[in-house]
């Protein structure tokens, strides 16, 4: 995968945050790509070579330029990509430098591709790869000089050059013996090669373009050589603090100069041995002192102020490692596998050895070091985060070569920057200085009890500022904090603090209104406190982003762990908020959240309800709509399942209630709770109902009934009425718990009313999907409730006046194939057809099987069987098991079932239990076995027909071999084969231009052509089938220009070609005819089909005009409407010769 030239990743982040500079920022779809290498080196090559061609011309240059830019910038994100060309691009374009014969634009042009190149690997990388040799030096150095400082267009080409002589400066010779004669052809004396690149150096640290941070990595390559030290090293610095002195910061071009030197000073410091510049060191300690650049008004000379600083803290201090520091594992592999299998009583990795701690060296801590630190201090509470930044690595560099103690004393003055009479700033620098000093060792776990508390109210850090909140950076550097605080130390030295942080981490990562601070906190999680998660916490935290994360909170609140902590927060610091949009999602989420913990909840309410009378108005806002939905939630914790729910157990433990006028009440919160269910969401709707349904099913039959088995007349007609009412109801939910109602009545409410409630529920059968389902369902319900008598009357029970006005609905009900934009939604009343119908007939067979018509039982066998034949899973077990069940069923038997012997033999008892229906190669080889049964073959072949011409592979792979196995078996027996082939064309007839069974019978009929199943008939001129197939094959296709169905028919055509006789010129002529459709698609798809057809089927054309009728297929552009293109070649006849020198155009 990777190894492909690009794979794009798309990732789709939430819906827009609400407005504020706390993470009010829009969140965008991000798309990145992951390349696998450098795939346009030959095109970058060859652009490279043409530079001298296209150099001279404005417009040619300006395209390459663009060109060469938009192919680098795909490689920002994996720049490693370029290395292994990195040396061949810079040859190519250094050639043109070194040649003195290329004019100046094309050396400029060079040079701007070098500089794009460094751009995107990095500078510190590319420049490695420049020639240093003695003999780069002074071409390069005259290069340089040659140029104008102050030329703005061509300023890639001095910071390349500057780039370059920096790494000329590597020689190890001294550069004096470069100069040689100093006396030039004139006798005037020419210039030291090293003063002339220390003017340089003091020219470039001042100009305003990007050249000076080139020119300050050249002063650290150059100024620290030996010999240039020795010489010029106390000069420069007395130049660069004189600079910084005399520069004013309100003109543009001091602050220039002053950014300039001060990097300089920063890399000198850097690179610079410790015993060179420690001399030094004081004095510029001292000028940064005098000058106050953390005061000035420009961020970038404060970040390089404290930059300088902490390098000066570096210097003042020895470099050591600091033996007192925690330390987690080892920088060695091998150390640390050995550590991983020492015995359990070795020394844990993490823990201090006492004894090299008291035999740390003692030293001196210069005096300096004090201003250094205070100096970072200041830097962490500035207004800008690079310099807190800074000032944050700067602490940990430094506290790490101090002794313990003082390094405590630091720690100590960090912490201190965690008061609330502090800034936000000064919170935010000092969570990146406790991530730095944690993630160095240099914070013992001693101190974590102090730190921890801090931390964890910086992780809800939020203050109003005017019409907006502060903190979401505090919040963020909190979530590093927790990171570094996890890979840092080992999990025993945080297992007392997991609970708060995990609790605090999962509340940001829900709960925050930035996106950043959401995202920081889950990978925070994810990283170590996972471990203390369940599973199922942690595979969601990826998708936090994109979710409505204050509803999600409900599934973390399912946690008890986090439940408190979350509510808790909420009502803390949510429900007061000053953005109207989160206290209105605080509420709600309280409201998703009273089912977690109603006592909890209901503690709260008094607090919320001193809130209300708050001067915050805010606050006020919130916590009045906290208690409402709160109070909400709590009632209907007890509201309409559980109530109907008590009904129900109340009625079956048979109170004396009868009469009372609770019951009333009773029926009209059931009735309340049936016709109010549009109102309830989705994930209860369902629910409820079954609840209701369950409840008024048991309330009449015990308060009801005015004698044993006799309904009170009353309250009959009232509840008959109303529901049959209902299922006229404008609303669709009402209809369907209607239906159910009906149902659900006991023999006693449902007799002499058993006829008028089915003949209502009939005409319920033709309204919605759901509304069929539930009353095949409720007709089943009532039929199993009343009885079965043969001579009973309709009014009361199934009898031979109403059995078939029963069957009706639920046979219809088979064959209902709806479909919206959920699915096949019809395969929900197909499966409730199903089951009523093993239900009834069970029923009636246990009772009065007479009742059964041999007809009705042939019917609904056929169906049963269709849908045991049919592609989708679920339905054909459901309609196997139901097979089997009448099937086997045998005190008594169900009456009059064709061919039950064979049926037995193929489905003996033990497939009952043993048989897989939901397996697609366990099921197909047994319905297919139905196809030799007269009685079944039809209704089999039928749904095979959408399983072998499907879409889900499986299915279609397993159910045509079954058939083709099948078909192999009756090869020999042309009856049978007859028989087979007529259902196959009944089957098409039937279905003729119903494209949910005549496109998968086109795909089968190709599959059965293509393997040539009716090689039989073939044989025989003008067989029946071929001719009648032919003919319904054209009036399926006849003006259709559908592209599911037309390639699928071209195929059956082209199969068709193998039938011999006046049918084949027929076949060819609906071909040619297709050659000449009106869709390009339907053109080209004919001429390949029959391209492969005259390779396979080589008697369909003379010999004679074979090859051309081929070229002719192959070689046209089809895309093209041009009718004199198509030339049809007719078929051979044997029988006449003169007809093989015959040819006809179209």
């Amino acid at each position: 995968f990777i190894g492909r030239n690009q794979a794009k990743m798309t990732l789709t982040v939430g819906k827009n945050e609400t407005s504020g500079d706390d993470g009010g920022e829009p969140e965008l779809v991000v798309k990145c790509s992951v390349l696998g290498g450098f795939s346009e080196s030959d095109e970058i090559r060859a652009l490279i070579a043409s530079l001298p061609e296209i150099s001279e011309n404005a417009a040619t240059k300006e395209v390459a330029t663009e060109k060469f830019l938009v192919i680098m910038d795909r490689y920002q994100e994996q720049p490693h990509l370029l290395d292994p060309h990195l040396e061949w691009m810079m040859n190519m374009l250094l050639d043109i430098a070194r040649n003195e014969k290329s004019p100046p634009p094309l050396l400029h042009l060079g040079f701007k591709f070098l500089y794009i190149i460094s751009k995107v690997r990095g500078y510190k990388i590319f420049m490695q790869l420049f020639p240093h040799e003695v003999v780069d030096v002074h071409p390069v150095l005259d290069l340089l000089s040659r140029q104008n400082p102050k030329d703005p267009e061509i300023w890639e080409t001095r910071y390349m050059l500057l780039l370059w002589l920096s790494m000329t400066c590597l020689i190890p010779f001294d550069l004096s013996r470069l100069d040689g004669h100093l006396d030039s052809v004139s006798g005037q004396a020419r210039e030291p090669t090293m003063d002339r690149i220390l003017a340089i150096v003091k020219t470039y640290l001042t100009v305003t373009d990007s050249c000076r941070y080139a020119a300050a990595v050249l002063v650290s390559k150059f100024m620290t050589r030996p010999d240039v030290k020795k010489k010029h090293l106390a000069d420069f610095l007395d130049w660069s603090l004189t600079t910084i002195m005399q520069a004013d910061e309100k003109l543009m071009i001091d602050l220039v100069v002053m950014d300039g030197t001060l990097q300089s000073l920063a890399q000198l410091f850097k690179h610079g041995k410790r015993d060179d510049f420690l001399q030094h060191a004081p004095t510029v300690l001292q000028c940064l002192d005098q000058k106050h650049l953390l005061e000035s008004n420009h961020e970038m000379l404060r970040k390089l102020g404290v930059k300088l600083i902490q390098r000066l803290g570096l210097t003042f201090l020895k470099p050591r490692l600091a033996k007192w520091r925690y330390q987690r594992g080892s920088r060695s592999l091998a150390a640390n596998l050995s550590m991983a299998q020492s015995t359990p009583g070795s020394e844990t990795p993490g823990t201090p050895d006492v004894e090299m701690r008291d035999q740390e060296e003692d030293y001196d801590i210069p005096e300096e070091v004090e201003t250094v630190i205070e100096q970072l201090l200041v830097g962490l509470k500035d207004t800008e985060t690079i310099v807190r930044w800074s000032a944050a690595k700067g602490i940990g560099r430094v506290t790490g070569r101090l002794p313990k103690e003082l390094a405590d004393e630091v720690v100590e003055s960090v912490l201190a920057c965690f008061s609330f009479q502090e800034t936000d700033n000064a919170w935010h620098g000092g969570c990146l200085a406790l991530a730095e000093l944690g993630r160095r060792g240099l914070l013992l776990p001693s101190r974590l009890a102090n730190v921890v508390p801090l931390i964890l109210k910086a992780l809800t850090y939020d203050e109003k500022r005017g019409a907006c909140s502060v903190g979401s950076n505090v919040r963020d550097a909190a979530c590093y904090v927790c990171w570094a605080f996890a890979r840092a130390y080992e999990p025993p030295e945080l297992t007392p603090f997991v609970s708060q942080i995990a609790s605090a981490l999962l509340i940001t990562t829900v709960f925050d209104r930035s996106v950043n601070c959401r995202r920081a906190a889950s990978v925070s999680v994810q990283l170590r406190i996972r471990s203390k998660l369940p599973s199922n916490v942690n595979n969601y935290l990826c998708l936090l982003v994109k979710l409505n994360l204050f509803i999600f909170s409900v599934y973390i609140a399912s946690f008890p762990d986090y439940t408190q902590a979350m509510i808790d927060h909420l009502i803390a610091m949510k429900i007061n908020h000053w953005n109207d949009e989160i206290r209105d999602l605080a509420t709600k989420a309280l409201h998703n959240l009273t089912p977690q913990a109603p006592e909890y909840m209901a503690s709260v309410l008094p607090q919320l309800l001193q809130s209300t009378t708050s001067s915050d108005l805010h606050g006020r806002h919130g916590a009045i709509l906290a208690f409402a939905e709160i109070t909400h939630a709590l009632y209907k914790l007890a509201g309409c399942l559980e109530v109907c729910s008590l009904i129900e157990k109340m009625s079956l433990s048979k109170m004396p209630l009868k009469d009372d006028p609770v019951i009333e009440g009773w029926q009209w919160l059931i009735d309340d709770t049936l016709k109010s269910l549009h109102l309830m969401s989705s994930r209860t709707r369902d629910v409820v109902r079954d609840s209701a349904i369950g409840a008024l099913a048991a309330l009449c039959e015990e308060y009801y009934q005015v004698g044993p088995g006799q309904a009170d007349p009353r309250i009959q007609d009232l509840l008959v009425s109303q529901y049959v009412a209902g299922l006229k109801s404008p609303e669709v939910l009402t209809r369907s718990s209607s239906a159910l109602a009906l149902g659900c009545l006991p023999k006693c409410m449902a007799r002499t009313r058993l006829q008028q409630v089915c003949q209502q529920l009939l005409v319920y059968t033709l309204s919605f999907t759901e509304g069929r389902r539930d009353a095949v369902r409720a007709i089943a319900q009532l039929c199993v409730k009343v009885g079965v008598s043969a001579q009973g009357t309709p009014d009361s029970v199934i009898c031979s006046g109403n059995i078939g006005q029963v069957y009706r609905p639920l046979l219809h009900s088979m064959g209902d194939y709806t479909t919206d934009s959920r699915g096949d939604v019809g395969s929900w009343v197909r499966e409730a057809a199903m089951t009523s119908l093993m239900e009834v007939t069970l029923l009636v067979v246990s009772t009065a099987p007479e009742l059964l018509a041999p007809d009705l039982v042939e019917r609904m066998m056929c169906c049963i069987v269709q849908q045991a034949a049919e592609k989708i899973d679920r339905y054909r077990a459901h309609a196997g098991m139901v097979f089997l069940r009448l099937l086997h069923c045998s005190d008594p038997a169900v009456p009059h079932i064709h061919h039950r012997e064979e049926l037995l033999s193929i489905f003996p008892v033990e497939t009952g239990t043993t048989l897989n229906w939901n397996a697609s190669s366990h099921a197909f080889p047994y319905i297919t076995q139905l196809l030799g049964l007269e009685h079944y073959r039809y209704h089999t072949l039928l749904g095979l027909t959408v399983s072998v011409g499907g879409l889900t592979s499986s299915t279609v792979r397993f159910s045509s071999q079954s058939l083709f196995e099948h078909l192999k078996g009756i090869q020999q027996d042309s009856t049978a084969l007859g028989h087979f082939g007529d259902a196959l064309l009944k089957v098409f007839k039937d279905n003729l231009r119903h494209d949910r069974v005549s496109i998968p019978l086109l795909k089968m009929l190709d599959m059965i052509l293509s393997n040539n199943c009716f090689e039989v008939f073939a044989t025989q001129e003008d067989h029946p089938f071929c001719v009648d197939l032919l003919a319904l094959c054209k009036e399926e296709i006849k003006r259709s220009m559908s592209m599911q169905k037309l390639p699928s028919c071209i195929a059956v055509f082209c199969g068709l070609i193998q039938f011999r006789g006046p049918v084949r010129k027929l076949v060819l002529s609906q071909l040619l005819v297709l050659l000449g459709h009106g869709l390009f698609a339907v053109r080209k798809e004919t001429a390949g089909q029959m391209y492969e057809m005259l390779l396979t089927y080589d008697d369909v054309v003379d010999a004679e005009v074979l090859d051309e009728a081929m070229t002719l297929l192959s070689d046209t552009n089809w895309s093209v409407v041009d009718a004199s293109a198509a030339i049809a070649v007719r078929p051979a006849d044997t029988s006449n010769p003169s007809a093989r020198n015959r040819r006809g155009t179209t």
